[in-house]
């Protein structure tokens, strides 16, 4: 009602519209109109009957609406980085979706939350399966809306663990999401650093399948980290990308012998390559309960290396005992990236916004996204 008051908390870009659920036909309107004429240009609201009634009144500013179970932080973030002039076409409320615009002929990316569980604008908890299920339904509304390509960013691929059967009578989950996401007409998609590349197989569509051994290199030289340093791989199965860190950084490569005790127990049994009196650079994919970190880096010390551990990891899971396993005395320094949002600090987070944002730019533009990979 006092649009000098209002004109002094409008934010230079973006206005946010917290209302009652009965004010939607009442107070609404009347504030939406005070902030744009305030010098607000851009809309936030909370619900999805807000950004429905605003549309209908003819307020054509850009909208946002918020997007249950996804990171909207992080969805902004890599919308700022590619910079292709696309406001947000789309909002859910629960189990429903609709576009606020017509998406017809355009390019739809979805930017999937991070991790497997978020919070909504209440604080309530949103676990992996819904945000999936909502993923499944945007994509659908997409396809039923006649949008040209719809692209799915997921950097942090749920279920990729559950890709074989390990033991009788049990599912192959992330060929199952693969086979959902196909099935709702995704055509395309961008995840970064899957737990298995064979993963890819499991789709009949482009997978662009991002590392985020750039990111990691320049952090390293960025720290000063790179000399007298080998680079460690914690398995066979990331030797691949250890080999391209140590490539890329010039430094020797050494791999942990992991025995597997159970589904969720290994014991390190001994180190490959010298790491004697060197600095080790501990790269992993995904870290849950960090046990694996904990014992490498005791192998390590046994094997004579130096107790300044760098660890770093894609994808920060981080359940059960992971804090106290990542506490040990000789870690120097763990490093994720943010494709899954971190509850506790103490740790360095890098930005794969740019990284993303690139690869949707040059999917966008019809270029290779080779080089990114």
């Amino acid at each position: 009602h006092n649009v000098a008051t209002l004109a002094e908390l409008v934010a230079p870009a973006r206005t946010m519209l917290a209302v009652k659920a009965n004010a939607y036909g009442h107070g609404l309107i009347p504030l939406a109109e005070a902030a744009l004429a305030a010098g607000a240009h851009e809309l936030a609201v909370l619900e999805v009957p807000a950004a429905l009634t605003l549309r209908r009144a003819g307020i054509t500013a850009p909208l946002f609406a918020w997007l249950h179970g996804v990171d909207t932080d992080f969805a902004e973030a890599v919308e700022q980085d590619v910079d292709l002039g696309v406001s947000a076409l789309w909002q859910l409320e629960a189990i429903s979706a609709a576009f606020l615009d017509q998406p017809a002929g355009d390019d739809v990316v979805f930017v999937g939350g991070r991790g497997n569980l978020l919070r909504g604008p209440r604080g309530e908890e949103i676990p992996g399966s819904d945000r999936l299920m909502e993923r499944l339904l945007l994509a659908d509304a997409a396809r039923r809306s006649s949008a040209g390509r719809i692209n799915a960013v997921i950097p942090y691929f749920g279920y990729a663990r559950q890709d074989k059967q390990t033991e009788g009578r049990e599912p192959i989950s992330a060929r199952l999401v693969a086979g959902l996401l196909e099935r709702v007409g995704v055509e395309r998609v961008i995840a970064i650093d899957l737990h298995a590349p064979q993963i890819q197989g499991f789709f009949d569509i482009p997978v662009d399948h991002l590392s985020a051994v750039r990111l990691f290199a320049r952090y390293l030289r960025e720290k000063g980290y790179v000399e007298n340093a080998v680079v460690v791989s914690p398995d066979a199965g990331r030797a691949e990308e250890a080999r391209r860190l140590a490539e890329r950084l010039g430094l020797p490569l050494a791999m942990l012998a992991k025995r597997r005790l159970g589904p969720r127990e290994t014991s390190v049994t001994y180190v490959i390559g010298d790491v004697e009196g060197k600095r080790p650079i501990l790269v992993d994919d995904i870290v849950s309960t960090g046990g694996t970190i904990r014992r490498g880096v005791e192998a390590l010390l046994q094997a004579g290396a130096l107790p300044e551990v760098v660890v770093m990891a894609t994808h920060a899971v981080l359940v059960g005992g992971a804090k106290e396993n990542l506490a040990h005395p000789a870690v120097r320094e763990v490093v994720f990236t943010d494709t899954i949002p971190l509850k506790d600090g103490g740790y360095t987070v890098l930005s794969t916004a740019e990284l993303l944002a690139q690869a949707i730019r040059h999917v966008h533009t019809n270029q290779s996204v080779s080089a990114l990979i």
